[in-house]
């Protein structure tokens, strides 16, 4: 890693440590809120946030069509469609679950790269892809996670969701930082969130019961929005701009352990030897897919 791209460096490793801190704490959430609901505040107060971010800065380009197409993509599948599967799946699965399975984030913009991108998958990244299947299935098979019940497994199918569209986010998304700011990239997809979450959002909302949300639960709420929708998103643009998806990829890595730290430390949950293993699985796709190649010099 050249040094001159730490500022790069570390603007990804932090947006993915508040990424796995709010994975774990939004189970908190989840259990007091409606999904929808809780989508549709998050973007609410993200966007109130963010109202300054909207407007072009002199120096951008005016949005053309294919632009505006991938921002709402963005927003769909690493917004809309990643909340509802992640904040779904986080209701029938540990914390420390979650982090696994985001683990595999690396290997499957891999994948997709190769099936959208026509990018070549060497036998290092298949073997990549094949460690973070097994840390799946280990995970999914677990009788110390809730039981390998129904409802287990779909929180795990849910989850599997989640990590295809975080890994369509950073595919669109180096494309896009080419184009717009990082700031103005974070407030539109947030906009396109509030939009799409919206009708199911005030459904929800009809029948809610918001006095009995207590202060620090609206107080966690609002740390929750501006940590997902706008300090995350702001971080992961910026450091994307300057460093190749592949190679942001390897940050990822700080998502599953600030998840388990969170999930072992502030939920009480229990670290198995499953969960050990599954992990560890994890972690190797994620060591195979993203280690540097060393170049063999020409003769």
């Amino acid at each position: 890693m050249r040094f001159e791209n730490f500022s790069a460096y570390a603007a990804l490793a932090s947006a993915m440590m508040i990424v796995g801190a709010y994975v774990g704490f939004s189970k908190v959430l989840v259990a007091v809120f409606p999904v929808f609901l809780l989508a549709w505040l998050r973007f609410g107060i993200a966007a109130v946030a963010m109202a300054t971010w909207v407007k072009r800065a002199p120096d951008e380009p005016k949005l053309d069509a294919r632009t505006r197409r991938l921002i709402f993509l963005e927003s769909f599948l690493g917004n809309f469609l990643f909340s509802i599967c992640m904040l779904y799946g986080m209701r029938q699965a540990s914390a420390i679950s979650a982090g696994v399975v985001m683990a595999c984030i690396p290997a499957a913009v891999a994948l997709l790269s190769r099936v959208f991108l026509n990018e070549r998958l060497s036998p290092r990244t298949l073997a990549a892809i094949a460690f973070a299947v097994l840390g799946v299935g280990l995970l999914a098979l677990s009788r110390n996670d809730a039981s390998a019940d129904d409802s287990s497994l779909l929180g795990t199918a849910l989850l599997i969701g989640a990590v295809l569209c975080e890994a369509s986010y950073v595919v669109i998304g180096k494309r896009l930082t080419g184009q717009v700011s990082p700031k103005r990239i974070s407030a539109l997809i947030n906009l396109w969130g509030l939009a799409l979450v919206t009708p199911l959002g005030v459904w929800a909302a009809l029948s809610f019961d918001f006095p009995s949300v207590t202060l620090p639960i609206w107080g966690g709420l609002a740390l929750y929005a501006l940590a997902a929708s706008m300090w995350t998103v702001w971080l992961w643009m910026t450091g994307l701009k300057k460093i190749p998806a592949a190679q942001a990829g390897i940050f990822t890595v700080f998502l599953p352990i600030t998840s388990a730290l969170v999930g072992v430390l502030f939920l009480g949950e229990q670290f198995t030897h499953t969960h050990l293993a599954a992990f560890a699985c994890a972690l190797a796709g994620v060591v195979l897919a993203t280690w540097p190649v060393r170049e063999r010099p020409v003769l």
